[in-house]
């Protein structure tokens, strides 16, 4: 018996890396091009004003802080650490966080794999309910967020700049380059081969930066679709009390998103795993948009801007979430959009010559194209005000790169004080 039990747990498991993997293949084509998108966006959208104009939080600031996160890095904790520094520069407190939101929820390439994995609902619901969420945040953070809470945070962060005159130095040394890359007109950015160069650059640093995260993200999602049996989801998820059942499954899908500890992208192949498992519509949408409120992201949160204001940001973020959700939800219900029907599988688990088969092979040459652009970006003119992260490989404009450290009289540069840490303890 005890054998028996191994040979089925061996074969649970093979059978759940297959459906991780051609989850991964189904969308494979989605991510170059979301990720190639993003990269060209990031390497061509002039960025260096992001401070000076988020002083506040009125509507159109707001909006401007929104469409920033949206040509950002989706990576969540580049999105903390930038927020973090636009804060830590004299930025307004809910814009900082507001760009936070778009930068995770609103970029392109979580639209494009929605699409790809679990339809164009799911994309369309993503993109309306960003904007509500953010609306929503602004509204509840204006009661929520004190000023002496965010006022103290912001001397935290600014005292820990206290001894970084060698970053300042050089950042005076880079801004101005970066500035005048970050300006050149369009027609010249669209053919320069430095700017190409640059844009493939921020599409490898952020596939580098992300890979844990989608490989945990399709891994655990492939888990979820074959081992957990639907009789165990529906002791988590309610179903079949109205109202109440789409209430319970908005506040449901952020705590997972809350203790599976995985964000960003990653969070998709997951969402699609409990889609199938029974959970809402709007617990699909609720569990996307916590990405933000992954564990080690509110331990972040603590460190940045202490505990009482990292716990009033968690609770705001965890109703602020579950309740776009819900709207979501009703919205969809209204015009009849939510889908009738659950798949009965995610994705082929089998090779085919499809549609998905022939655009990954044309994505993956321009994946080559693009990883060629980046090896030989030096040669190409590329790669000036730019430095890597040697932690997670994100590409960082040294002019405005939130954290630093010296050694060997060498000025290394971050994305985010993580990595910095993570540096220290290597």
């Amino acid at each position: 018996m005890s054998h028996l039990v191994g040979a089925i747990s061996i074969g649970d498991l093979g059978d759940s890396l297959r459906e991780g993997f051609f989850m991964f293949w189904e969308t494979l084509w989605a991510l170059v091009l979301g990720f190639g998108l993003s990269g060209a966006v990031q390497a061509f959208v002039a960025k260096d004003q992001m401070q000076r104009v988020l002083g506040d939080h009125r509507p159109r600031t707001v909006a401007k802080a929104s469409a920033f996160g949206m040509v950002s890095s989706s990576c969540s904790y580049a999105a903390t650490a930038m927020a973090k520094s636009l804060f830590q520069k004299g930025a307004d407190f809910i814009s900082a966080m507001v760009f936070m939101f778009a930068s995770t929820n609103l970029v392109i390439e979580l639209g494009v794999v929605l699409l790809i994995l679990m339809g164009w609902q799911f994309a369309v619901a993503e993109f309306v309910g960003g904007p509500i969420m953010i609306v929503l945040l602004v509204v509840v953070g204006g009661f929520v967020f004190r000023r002496e809470l965010v006022e103290g945070a912001r001397r935290r962060l600014q005292q820990t700049r206290a001894g970084s005159d060698d970053h300042e130095a050089m950042a005076g040394v880079t801004e101005a380059r970066q500035q005048q890359l970050e300006h050149t007109p369009w027609r010249e950015k669209l053919t320069s081969k430095a700017a190409w160069a640059d844009a493939a650059g921020y599409t490898m640093a952020d596939i580098t930066m992300l890979r844990k995260e989608l490989v945990i993200g399709y891994a655990v999602a492939g888990a979820l679709a074959v081992m957990v049996p639907m009789r165990a989801w529906s002791e988590v998820f309610l179903t079949g009390h109205g109202f109440w059942t789409s209430l319970e499954n908005v506040v449901v899908g952020p705590f997972i998103a809350f203790i599976s500890f995985v964000c960003s992208i990653g969070n998709v192949p997951m969402a699609a795993a409990l889609w199938h498992g029974g959970i809402s519509f709007g617990g699909v949408i609720s569990f996307i948009f916590a990405d933000l409120i992954a564990l080690p992201l509110v331990l972040i949160y603590r460190k940045y801007y202490g505990g009482r204001l990292a716990l009033r940001l968690f609770a705001t973020f965890y109703v602020v979430m579950a309740a776009a959700g819900l709207v979501v939800e009703g919205l969809f219900a209204l015009v009849g959009a939510i889908p009738k029907t659950r798949p009965t599988t995610i994705a082929s688990t089998h090779f085919a010559w499809n549609a998905t088969t022939f655009l990954n092979i044309v994505f993956l040459a321009l994946f080559a194209i693009l990883y060629w652009l980046h090896r030989n970006r030096e040669r190409l003119g590329g790669g000036a005000g730019y430095a890597v992260d040697p932690v997670c490989g994100m590409q960082v404009a040294m002019a405005s790169a939130p954290a630093t450290r010296r050694h060997d009289g060498q000025t290394i540069f971050f994305c985010s004080d993580r990595c910095a840490e993570r540096s220290d303890g290597a």
